[in-house]
């Protein structure tokens, strides 16, 4: 028997997913894991992310800096998540992109 990594109940290690909160119990992803692929990261964060990579066109940029905001938001909520560093990224460049924004249009 192990404890579920979520909700903490005792199920049997052979289970797949948890039968009470439905978690799936695989193994502990590897650091290399989680810097490649978007594991256990938030999808807020992750679009941050690539909007803030493109936010120099502009027009992105309060898309990028709304998703930042967003992915802090969910990381917040949900401790199992991560993604900080992409939140951040999507929120500087995306806020600087904003700035742009406002002063092409001025």
């Amino acid at each position: 028997m192990i404890a579920c990594k979520s909700c903490g109940i005792q199920i049997s290690d052979m289970t797949a997913t948890c039968p009470h909160c439905g978690r799936v119990q695989g193994k502990k992803d590897s650091d290399l894991t989680k810097y490649l692929l978007p594991t256990g990261r938030s999808g807020w964060a992750i679009a941050a992310g690539y909007l803030g990579l493109i936010s120099i066109l502009l027009v992105p940029a309060p898309a990028a800096l709304f998703c930042g905001v967003m992915a802090l938001r969910d990381i917040g909520k949900n401790q199992q998540k991560s993604g900080i560093p992409r939140a951040v990224f999507g929120i500087v460049l995306g806020a600087l992109g904003t700035i742009g924004l406002v002063m092409a249009f001025r």
